[in-house]
């Protein structure tokens, strides 16, 4: 719960990042709770990034909740992560993700 982690801070940090780690994105239950982000925004002033396993979907979530940065992943297709696969069109989803941020 990154907000527990910020309340006790005599100073806030300018950045925060929520991240859900590679060995995370294999594990049920292991998910980037975007609901965070609205919370941290409304008790302190931050940039607010959102990473890890971020897709399509994912990314509008954060951007709905707020974030100001979202980053995804590139990664080979024999990879067991997710992102944007190396043989997929990387610049019609580059649009894709400009299109759900803007």
């Amino acid at each position: 719960n990154p907000l527990a982690v910020m309340m006790p801070l005599q100073k806030p940090p300018d950045v925060v990042v929520i991240h859900r780690g590679r060995d995370e994105e294999s594990t049920r239950g292991k998910v980037i709770k975007y609901k965070q982000i609205n919370k941290i925004r409304s008790k302190f002033d931050v940039i607010i990034s959102a990473a890890g396993g971020v897709d399509l979907k994912e990314a509008r979530s954060a951007i709905f909740n707020g974030a100001n940065i979202v980053v995804a992943n590139i990664v080979h297709p024999a990879d067991n992560w997710t992102g944007i696969k190396t043989t997929d069109d990387i610049t019609q989803i580059a649009n894709q993700f400009l299109e759900t941020i803007s």
